[in-house]
């Protein structure tokens, strides 16, 4: 059986997970966790071969702690399971090591087929996000989104998507606020628009492609 930890805020998450693979004939759903210190906790006393985990899990500030994770327990696959858009926080994620995405909006049957392949080695991401991303290998290095932005700018794009200040951005990742500002300034120029306004629009244009 692959042992499954799923990592979510809501409690709906869980129980609806936990039902549907509740006799699936592989998969088995041996913990539900729902702070991102949860994880890292339960992964030093119990072997998870597949962790499914949303970007928005409570105390998980950054993309980089995923990566810690992946260092610490290689043989754990990760699985992001989010509500976010694929096409601005996939490729991220691909690169920190994470083995799939899927978004919510896609069938637990769906799910379920992701967990098995990610847990025989393969990287799986849904079809419209593979068909964008070879869109975007065939557009000028220049133009490429997620060539663009680092891990970090990506993180600062989404809580200032999210109606974050600056001085709040910098709490949750641990930074100076003249950092949040500087990566703001790289924003700007690399989405190349004037104001947050515009910058928040802008986000939100990619998210819907």
């Amino acid at each position: 059986m692959i042992k499954v930890c799923l990592a979510d805020n809501y409690p709906a998450i869980h129980q609806g997970i936990k039902s549907y693979f509740k006799n699936h004939p592989e998969i088995s759903i041996v913990a539900n966790v729902n702070k991102f210190s949860m994880v890292t906790e339960l992964l030093k006393t119990k072997d998870i071969d597949v962790l499914i985990l949303d970007l928005e899990l409570e105390e998980l500030s950054s993309i980089f702690e995923i990566k810690t994770i992946l260092t610490k327990h290689p043989t754990t696959k990760i699985i992001i399971f989010s509500g976010l858009s694929e096409q601005i926080y996939a490729p991220n994620a691909i690169k920190a090591g994470v083995s799939g995405y899927v978004h919510k909006t896609e069938k637990l049957e769906n799910l379920g087929k992701v967990i098995v392949k990610v847990n025989q080695g393969e990287i799986i991401m849904n079809e419209t996000i593979k068909t964008n991303l070879s869109l975007i290998a065939k557009q000028n290095k220049g133009e490429r989104l997620h060539r663009k932005l680092s891990n970090r700018e990506v993180e600062v794009l989404r809580y200032l998507s999210a109606g974050k200040k600056n001085n709040e951005i910098a709490e949750i990742l641990s930074l100076d606020e003249k950092t949040i500002s500087t990566y703001k300034l790289r924003l700007l120029i690399k989405l190349n628009v004037t104001n947050l306004v515009d910058l928040v629009n802008k986000a939100k244009i990619i998210e819907a492609i």
